[in-house]
């Protein structure tokens, strides 16, 4: 099991060079990339605008956010999107206070400049992304 793990990682991260994108960087205009706790820290600094979706599978409020940070990815190239879930990265929820779900945070070279907590409609998200970052 646990070179099959490794083999993996070494895929991906030959893939990760192969096309120059750096570790954990995300290429504008995609989906939200899955990050964990060991790899936030990384993922906010090594992008300017940074949207992080905390989130949990068992909550329907965050079923119903996932797909408009998908569509605000494609819609907002200049700003990284991320996915959390904080079932599995509780160091990072308790790290920023997290109680309620679907909680988005807004970083700007590397600050925490806003936080929305709860579900809103895609026009009332995008502008408090605009607002913020």
């Amino acid at each position: 099991m646990d070179d099959e793990l490794n083999r993996i990682r070494e895929k991906k991260m030959e893939e990760h060079l192969k096309n120059g994108e750096p570790d954990n960087a995300q290429t504008p205009g995609k989906k939200p990339v899955q990050i964990s706790d060991e790899e936030f820290d990384e993922f906010v600094s090594k992008n300017q605008k940074a949207v992080i979706d905390c989130y949990a599978d068992w909550c329907m409020p965050c079923r119903m956010v996932s797909p408009i940070i998908e569509e605000l990815a494609k819609e907002m190239d200049d700003i990284a999107f991320a996915k959390l879930n904080v079932d599995y990265n509780q160091k990072t929820a308790m790290k920023f206070g997290i109680m309620s779900i679907p909680t988005i945070l807004l970083f700007k070279e590397g600050k925490l400049v806003d936080q929305v907590v709860g579900a809103m409609p895609k026009g009332a998200m995008k502008s408090r992304i605009e607002r913020s970052l």
